[in-house]
């Protein structure tokens, strides 16, 4: 009886603390995969690798960590001023984590991790892709393909263009990482009294920026 009890209590503070500390960062809209529609005619601006990324934080019950992914190729395309596609290839072994210093320990255990098997096995999914789809207004929609699954998502993004200069800045938005197979100490596939304050959240918080010069 004792135990149960226990078990109770510990579900309790788990679902407080999560209503406690839910992020006011909206969920991107996610949907089938969509057809990607190439056009041949459009400015091509290629993507500059130090300086395009995908900046993440993913949040824990208690504490959590953030850092980035960088670009290793890609290209935005534009009809005048008006962004009409592009895609972008990710490079998974470049995730850094930028709220422990370098040249910590625990920085090193917690990147070996996180390109390990428990999350984005780097090892068999060295890249991840973002196609754009589709261009409503300020929101942009792609196909954005993690460990293999592809899903399309629609995100709201700044896009400026200055001569033959680009920046795409996404707002941050937030997507489920278990919708892509990253499943490790989701309260979704284990138990989560039994984990307590170990327990990740399965929304990940993302912001993309892109810096891309005319080609």
């Amino acid at each position: 009886m004792k135990k149960i009890v226990l078990n109770l209590f510990a579900v309790a503070i788990v679902g407080v603390t999560l209503v406690g500390c839910k992020s006011d960062v909206k969920e991107a809209k996610t949907g089938a995969v969509e057809t990607v529609i190439e056009n041949n005619e459009a400015a091509k601006y290629k993507a500059d690798p130090a300086n395009s990324m995908i900046i993440w934080k993913a949040n824990k019950i208690v504490g959590g960590h953030e850092g980035t992914i960088n670009v290793s190729n890609g290209v935005v395309k534009f009809e005048g001023d008006k962004l009409v596609g592009g895609s972008f290839m990710f490079d998974i072994n470049t995730i850094k984590c930028t709220d422990i210093p370098a040249d910590d320990e625990a920085n090193g255990k917690l990147i070996g991790h996180l390109k390990g098997a428990d999350f984005f096995d780097a090892e068999q999914f060295a890249t991840a892709a973002f196609e754009i789809t589709k261009v409503d207004g300020k929101n942009v929609s792609g196909n954005l393909t993690m460990k293999g699954i592809k899903k399309n998502i629609t995100f709201p993004a700044t896009v400026v263009v200055t001569g033959d200069d680009v920046t795409l800045s996404s707002d941050t938005f937030s997507i489920d990482r278990t919708e892509w197979n990253i499943m490790y100490n989701s309260g979704k596939a284990f138990d989560a009294a039994a984990l307590g304050d170990k327990v990740i959240k399965d929304n990940v918080e993302i912001k993309i920026m892109v810096k891309a010069k005319k080609a």
